[in-house]
């Protein structure tokens, strides 16, 4: 890419990064934001238009949601985070060739305060 400065290649964010961006700031609100509502929310230099192209990709993976009542052109999270990771991690196990080994590893690097909550989730004792 001749002409590209490097050190702003360096400096883009990927599109999981950008998607994941999208999504913490509406999950930050309790109703549907605009695009330029969104493009407020980022940090760092992002054109208007990418995150029009992030909210089509989000929406075709079914993350997203177009608000059809009210506000035209305003979109709201499928899932709330809780639901959207946990839906990512079933994944994640359902690929993997080894979805116990993968559990044991998780739970190894799980935090004193994570770990007790992982025992009292799975002995009835919250939820």
């Amino acid at each position: 890419m001749a002409g590209r400065d490097p050190r702003v290649r360096a400096e883009r964010r990927s599109a999981g990064e950008l998607e994941s961006e999208v999504l913490a700031s509406l999950w930050a609100t309790d109703r549907p934001l605009t695009p330029a509502e969104i493009h407020a929310r980022i940090d760092g230099p992002l054109a208007y238009n990418t995150v029009h192209t992030i909210l089509k990709r989000l929406y075709d993976k079914g993350l997203v949601l177009r608000d059809a009542d009210g506000r035209r052109g305003s979109y709201r999270p499928a899932k709330n985070a809780a639901e959207s990771t946990a839906a990512a991690m079933h994944e994640a196990l359902d690929r993997g060739p080894d979805p116990i080994g993968a559990l044991q590893q998780f739970v190894s690097g799980l935090s004193p305060e994570e770990e007790s909550a992982l025992r009292d989730l799975l002995t009835g004792g919250a939820g």
